[in-house]
Parts: structure tokens; sequence; C-alpha cells
């Protein structure tokens, strides 16, 4: 059993930006697997089940995130927790998977190892960086540029297999299939 988890924060205002990729990935797996929605309210997110695992996208904004995933996690005992979110310090396009590690600053990931550990699995999807630090808030929480959009739904559904790919085989196989270390844009 596997909880599958994509980041981001609830609303139309934020359901294009950067800071919701994970939302994004989680909203094609469940079209993609058929996923049903279960009733979730006491979990603080939007909650689908298919086969024998489950996803999720925490509706308490992106820095409470944790609290959403622990409340699945512990009332479903799920041992195998996959975190899809937003990385500012890899390139737009980067697919990258680990395991554990520390937040470098990304306030869901911050959220999440508090309430359940460091212990998971990250599928970090790079979304480059602004030119001056003073500039991330207002950066993750703007929608990708003209010539990112145009790669989206590739990238979201290179994102998708790899997920798939990880109820069956392992981190390590999936990494070495599924990473892209550059993305080329035009």
């Amino acid at each position: 059993m596997m909880l599958i988890v994509g980041l981001g924060n609830p609303g139309p205002k934020y359901e294009k930006t950067r800071h919701n990729i994970g939302f994004m990935v989680v909203d094609e797996l469940v079209k993609r697997l058929d996923a049903q929605k279960l009733s979730s309210s006491s979990f603080n997110g939007e909650l689908f089940k298919f086969s024998n695992h489950y996803l999720l996208k925490p509706l308490t904004f992106m820095n409470l995130s944790g609290i959403s995933i622990a409340a699945v996690k512990k009332f479903y005992k799920i041992e195998e927790v996959v975190v899809i979110h937003d990385d500012l310090d890899l390139p737009f396009g980067t697919l990258r998977f680990k395991k554990g590690g520390g937040h470098g600053g990304h306030n869901g990931l911050k959220s999440t190892d508090e309430n359940i550990s460091k212990e998971y699995i990250r599928v970090r999807m790079g979304i480059g960086k602004p030119e001056h630090k003073g500039e991330v808030s207002s950066y993750v929480l703007s929608d990708f540029n003209k010539d990112e959009q145009e790669h989206l739904t590739k990238w979201v559904s290179l994102a998708c297999e790899a997920v798939e790919s990880l109820l069956e085989h392992s981190l390590e196989d999936v990494s070495a299939k599924y990473t892209i270390k550059k993305f080329q844009l035009k």
C-alpha cells in the first residue's frame, strides 16, 4: 500500500502556478488510474483510492501539508509515502528521485518532515529559480511562462509514468529510467 501525495495550494488562484506541480501530477494520475474519490473531510485534503493505493492533495495550503499527510498515513496504516513537489534548486523540467534528505527551505517538505519523518520518496520536479532571492515567493506562486507551458503536459505525463512505475519497481530502477537532468526548451 502506497500513499502518493502531490503538494500544492488549493483554489483557482494557485491552480496553474509552479508551486502546484504536485497537484497537477496527482490530477493526471486520478484520470489515468480511474481513482475513486473518498470522503476526506477529516484528512484536510482530497483523497482518492485506486487498487490498494491512495492519492492525496492536501488542502491545508503548502506550509501545513504534513498535517494532512500524517492523518491519512496514520488512519490507513500506510508505510510507503511518495511526495511529488516543485524544486527551486533544479532547472525547469528536471525530474529526480530520492528517499530522505533535507527540506531545502521548501515549507511543504518541512511540514511533511515534521509530521511523518524524512523517510519518504521524493519526486523532485525542477521549476528553476528567480534571478533574485527576494522574489522566491512571487516566483513559485506565478504561472509557468509560455515556453514552459508548451512542455508542461509532456513533463507531467513523464512524472505520472515514473510514479506508476514506483508501484512495481524499486526507487533505483525508476530513477535510472525516468530521471531528466536537463530539459530542453526551444
